[in-house]
């Protein structure tokens, strides 16, 4: 368990075994704790690097925004630390955005990407789902009190009275519009998509998705010479709230995390 110095904040990490390094992001108002099932297997023959984003878990918040970006360019700045040229990235929700984002600005140091119930354009959510974003703000915090996730936060955070600060910059950020078809477009770095069938992401998004990376325009054929190069996965009977504890998800990512990848220039 270790902190970072890095873009004016001490971003906590942690790290667990020893081999090919891969770098697991959480959702919103998580911690690493979010992937405490998995851990285990992501660990077996690989150094795993998790980290608490800004503002969650035990990285203290400062002062700016939360930005995929931003938190991207934190991403960036822990690899250097850590003297690793090259990582996969696994992330979640919000994790999944930074991690996306660490892939199109900094794509000498992302490997393979794994994007969990991630979308890359904001309608990419359900309405509904939008609707609730847009009234997020301060004014949860108190009854999200009676939540785990705040059960945990009391517990890890260095500031426990920046609970509603946490909400308002989730708000701020989560009514922002974006749309980064184009940078997905572009991208080369191997990416993995994964979501639940009843997921808060839509189906034909997810598969928009992995078109744009490339997949799901042609046949693979039968000695599988037109696979892609990226992966999707739908699991079924899965929801973006229960999908970190899917069976088989660790099993499908670490599948895609073994197929062999150039070592990076």
């Amino acid at each position: 368990m270790s902190y970072a110095d890095v873009n004016g904040l001490s971003l906590y990490y942690e790290t667990h075994g020893s081999g090919e390094p891969v770098v697991l992001l959480h959702g919103g108002a998580g911690s690493v704790e979010m992937y405490a099932a998995m851990l285990p297997d992501f660990a077996e023959g690989r150094r795993v690097v998790a980290v608490d984003l800004q503002a969650h878990g035990r990285t203290a918040d400062i002062d700016r925004p939360l930005r995929p970006q931003l938190m991207a360019d934190d991403i960036a700045a822990l690899l250097h630390h850590l003297d690793l040229p090259g990582a996969h990235l696994v992330g979640y929700s919000l994790g999944g955005a930074v991690a996306l984002r660490t892939a199109i600005q900094h794509p000498d140091l992302v490997r393979k990407l794994t994007l969990i119930s991630t979308p890359c354009r904001r309608t990419g959510w359900y309405p509904e789902n939008l609707a609730d974003m847009d009234q997020m703000g301060p004014q949860l915090a108190e009854p999200l009190k009676q939540t785990p996730l705040y059960e945990l936060y009391s517990r890890v955070a260095p500031n426990v009275d920046d609970w509603p600060v946490l909400w308002t910059k989730m708000g701020d950020l989560l009514r922002l519009d974006y749309d980064w078809s184009a940078e997905v477009a572009a991208m080369s770095v191997p990416t993995m998509l994964v979501y639940g069938d009843a997921d808060a992401i839509r189906p034909v998004h997810a598969v928009e998705f992995f078109e744009l990376l490339g997949g799901g325009r042609r046949d693979g054929r039968w000695d599988g010479s037109g696979l892609p190069a990226g992966r999707l996965a739908i699991l079924p009977g899965t929801t973006h709230y229960d999908i970190l504890a899917a069976p088989g998800l660790a099993a499908a990512i670490i599948a895609f995390l073994d197929v062999p990848t150039p070592e990076p220039a």
